[in-house]
């Protein structure tokens, strides 16, 4: 998972084997006692269900609710977490082997795809401090005491050299680098310390300290004394970066050459590191120079840095690293639609790691293993779902999503054609509390979703009832990010999508100590937040399955859409005409009142008649296809691949608005232009996303215009 986090100070201890299995002893008795106390339900016959019997989808919710198993959550884990998984590596072959073994074991239909890909590995490194009183130090780059688990290193990052003094970049930002020249710092030529947060991606960092003038970069996250390390990516985009935009396949296809200069603008010309919180601060801490501004110094967790820099320390900062083609895995499995098997529900999550991956991905995979499981139970008691669902496991995600984005580039037709909707889960537990990101027309479907499972951090209510007694509503963020494999879904193809997990920013992200001991010891002992994930997950992909008109409303896309205008409007102080996006709102307003009528006039039709199963399917079709009015054939300005204009990535990461990225793309591309030109080049923008609100309209209204 590629999201920023905070760090703070632990203590991991390691757990015996008498202590697993006095844990696994433990579950059994918990799971058969809760087993025991839940409601009875009446096992239907073991015949499928027929049309008719549509109505009693209830009832196997009920059971797939009652079937929860934190015994076998914890069971997967323990496996998938036992050695360190980086893509492309042996061990990783071995993580994809249980996961389709453990489908096929279930008796669905399973297949893997596989994708040869260029992958990035650290070959060297090395960090040397000079200090000003002769000593030197070399500093650690990694986290001591574990073996297998690999080098922390930048995926792509340009291998290189540099002798020069640090200087102190905070975020990396331009309004940083402007900050520093009011000061009178000098940083080019200096190796730049970053700090991750504010929204920057790291690849952004990076290539904006190029930009500048600085030779290296050494990243850290912030903490208090803390070794880890955090690992990550610096390509810029998503995909195997050979076959930007297309499928290459696993042999044969056509390929970028690794010098072609559309390669060369993915990675960034200088060369970057992580390092530790610890590591940074010896760094910091002995610098002298300018003093920090204020609001640096205000949100600061280190109370040792007080000067920016630059030196008068010296760093001999090496890197080396290794590009590779290596065959990843994608693992496949399949329960049919009886009725509409060509309209597919997706779930999603990644597999690889970093390390061990306990957190990130590997509790979303034990959560994929667990709705499998059950799903496959409700099979055996005669259950069959109305549309398709496909459970999809990826691969290479933390390089950059490349996995599902090669998939979602080969089946771009079919998911276009299809797809319902893709439900992601890439961290499951990272501690407590409910989130989840949506698109806005699958709102009301999480909120009912909900009300159904039980919150494993309170005494029997519901996840639902949680937030509202503590005055905390359930608050669904968007998908602008770039965080998880619902990107390539959302933001290329067009497909409705969820994103869930339990918790935020876990102090062990991409660092070695992600493992199996930290989440029985801090992150979910228990694993009840795995059973809350994992109900969650399955009661959403059995709505959508299931229910004859498929739950999207598009009232609340309507108002979503209207908050963004009102705040843009606020934002832009009236230097630019909002009227065409004022009146594409209007429009598709009408359109969601006008399918909110059908849909109730519709749901209350309980002929099943071939005319009123046609007009059903018909009106889904409106329902499914309206997001992929949103797509842009021309996609963002320098990120064409992204096509969404409602949601999608910012070029720098430094605006506070998180919509219209095409808008906000020309904001902040164009400020060196004279005023004429930049509100032209804004206008532009607005009238892109308008028309896409319209096309939005006219495939919810269903006829030509």
């Amino acid at each position: 998972m590629l999201h920023k986090n905070n760090i703070t100070k632990m203590v991991f201890p390691s757990i015996s084997s008498f202590s697993f299995l006095f844990i696994l002893a433990f579950f059994l008795l918990l799971t058969l006692y809760t087993t025991l106390h839940r409601p009875t339900t009446t096992a239907t016959p073991s015949n499928k269900l027929h049309q008719n019997d549509r109505p009693h989808s209830l009832h196997y919710q009920n059971i797939f609710l009652s079937s929860a198993s934190n015994y076998t959550l914890a069971t997967y884990l323990r496996h998938l977490t036992l050695q360190p998984h980086l893509a492309g590596t042996p061990p990783s072959l071995q993580t994809t082997l249980y996961v389709k073994s453990h489908f096929e074991a279930l008796g669905l239909e399973t297949h893997v795809s596989n994708h040869t890909v260029l992958l990035s590995y650290p070959s060297f490194s090395s960090l040397t401090a000079h200090f000003s009183n002769g000593s030197s130090l070399d500093l650690p780059l990694s986290e001591p005491g574990f073996s297998g688990v690999v080098k922390a290193y930048h995926a792509y990052s340009p291998s290189g050299s540099a002798l020069g003094q640090p200087v102190f970049l905070n975020y990396g930002r331009e309004q940083d680098y402007i900050a520093l020249r009011g000061l009178g710092v000098q940083f080019k030529g200096c190796i730049g310390i970053v700090r991750r947060g504010a929204g920057l991606s790291r690849n952004a960092a990076v290539e904006k300290a190029a930009a500048h003038g600085v030779a290296a970069v050494l990243m850290y996250t912030e903490g208090e004394k803390f070794a880890g390390v955090e690992r990550g990516t610096v390509m810029k985009g998503l995909g195997d970066p050979l076959s930007p935009g297309w499928w290459a396949g696993v042999q044969g296809g056509e390929r970028l050459r690794l010098n072609d200069s559309q390669l060369n603008e993915r990675f960034p010309a200088i060369p970057s590191m992580p390092v530790s919180a610890d590591t940074a601060e010896i760094i910091l801490s002995s610098m002298e120079g300018a003093p920090l501004p204020q609001e640096w110094r205000e949100n600061l967790k280190s109370n040792k840095i007080g000067r920016v820099g630059p030196g008068p320390v010296l760093l001999n900062f090496t890197y080396l690293g290794e590009k590779k083609m290596e065959t990843i895995h994608n693992i496949f499995a399949v329960i049919r639609g009886s009725e509409e098997p060509d309209r597919f529900i997706i779930l999603g999550n990644h597999r690889d790691a970093w390390t061990y991956g306990a957190v990130d991905p590997n509790s979303g995979t034990s959560a994929l293993l667990e709705v499998g499981r059950r799903f496959a139970l409700l099979m055996r008691l005669g259950w069959s779902p109305r549309r398709t669902i496909v459970f999809g496991s990826w691969d290479a995600e933390e390089f950059g999503m490349i996995g599902s984005t090669e998939w979602v580039e080969k089946n771009l037709v079919s998911l276009g054609s299809k797809a319902v909707a893709y439900l992601n889960v890439d961290c499951a537990v990272q501690g407590p509390g409910f989130f989840a990101g949506a698109t806005p027309q699958l709102d009301d479907l999480l909120f009912e979703v909900t009300k159904k499972v039980k919150d494993p951090d309170s005494e029997n209510i519901s996840i639902f009832e949680t937030c509202k007694v503590t005055n905390r509503a359930i608050n669904i963020q968007r998908l602008s990010g770039v965080d998880s494999d619902f990107a390539p879904f959302l933001q290329h193809a067009g497909v409705p999508s969820i994103d869930l997990y339990y918790g935020r920013d876990f102090p062990v992200y991409h660092t070695a100590f992600d493992s199996y001991d930290w989440m029985v010891n801090f992150g979910d002992p228990l694993f009840q937040r795995h059973v809350a994930v994992s109900g969650v997950w399955g009661l959403l992909a059995l709505r959508l399955a299931d229910d004859p008109i498929l739950p999207f409303n598009y009232l609340s896309y309507v108002a979503q859409l209207q908050e963004y205008r009102n705040t843009l409007s606020n934002f832009l102080k009236g230097d630019i005409s909002l009227n065409p996006i004022t009146l594409a709102i209007q429009d598709f307003k009408a359109a969601a009142d006008e399918i909110a009528e059908q849909v109730k006039k519709l749901s209350e039709d309980e002929r099943m008649d071939e005319f009123s199963v046609l007009k059903k399917r018909m009106l889904n079709d409106r329902l499914m296809f309206a997001e992929r009015g949103f797509l842009d054939a021309e996609g963002l300005q320098g990120l064409r691949w992204f096509k969404h204009l409602i949601y999608g990535p910012q070029i720098d990461g430094g605006s506070e608005l998180n919509f219209f990225p095409g808008v906000v793309g020309a904001i902040s591309r164009n400020t060196g232009m004279n005023k004429g030109e930049r509100q032209e080049a804004i206008q532009h923008e607005v009238w892109r996303v308008a028309r896409a609100i319209e096309r939005a309209a006219c495939a919810l209204k269903g006829s030509l215009t």
